[in-house]
């Protein structure tokens, strides 16, 4: 059974756009960083590169980019346990658009599995998502414009000033390049509330068969 069930689709419909929308404004009340269309747009473009250029199929691709652009609605029923509380909610939307059970099981338990308490990279999908999510480190998702009231996961993200990740060149692996200014956030900082993210980034891409790499300020660090 093909499905009909695409990203442009999804990305139009205005029932998930609600939810969406709500799970960020849930997660901005308790002083959590930018989870809106920024967040997961970005996510399902990392999410294509990733695994376009690792050579999967046109259709494990598509659903990459579904589960990312829903990974993150669990946030309205609550933060806690939202990877899990969202898969059930992603899946209910997409039964209920008739997607087959065998794509809506790699893209729920891609969902399902994203967050960092309980993250397993347990497909291809799965493991290009946690990448993906982890490595949307950036200025433009601190919502605090009170410097002086920055606790440190704000100070973190507002210390980078660029954040790329790409392939190298024989696309063994894939590499973080940041910028931080470490007047704002220092490297260790950095580490201290991410180290679990690029733990898991590491386990994720040798899942794909390749190495995570980490650099930040030009010095390779991972």
């Amino acid at each position: 059974m093909n499905s009909i069930v695409t990203y442009k689709y999804i990305r139009q419909n205005p029932d998930i756009h609600t939810y969406i929308k709500n799970a960020d404004a849930a997660v901005e009340a308790q002083g959590y960083t930018e989870h809106s269309f920024a967040h997961v747009e970005k996510v399902a473009s990392t999410v294509e590169v990733i695994l376009s250029s690792l050579g999967y199929d046109e259709r494990t691709v598509e659903l990459g980019k579904i589960a990312a652009y829903l990974h993150d609605i669990g946030n309205v029923v609550n933060r806690i346990d939202h990877a899990q509380s969202g898969a059930v909610m992603a899946f209910r939307l997409l039964d209920n658009l008739n997607m087959p059970a065998e794509e809506i099981c790699a893209v729920i338990s891609a969902i399902g599995n994203h967050d960092e308490s309980t993250a397993q990279p347990l497909n291809a999908i799965s493991a290009a998502l946690i990448i993906a999510d982890k490595t949307d480190v950036r200025r433009s998702r601190v919502r605090n414009a009170d410097m002086r009231s920055f606790d440190i996961h704000d100070r973190v993200n507002y210390a980078v000033e660029r954040s790329d990740l790409f392939f190298s060149e024989d696309r063994s692996s894939v590499i973080l390049d940041l910028v931080i200014d470490t007047g704002i956030a220092s490297v260790m900082e950095y580490f201290e509330i991410f180290l679990q993210r690029m733990i898991l980034c590491k386990r994720s891409a040798e899942f794909l068969g390749i190495s995570f790499r980490l650099r930040i300020n030009g010095s390779e660090v991972i």
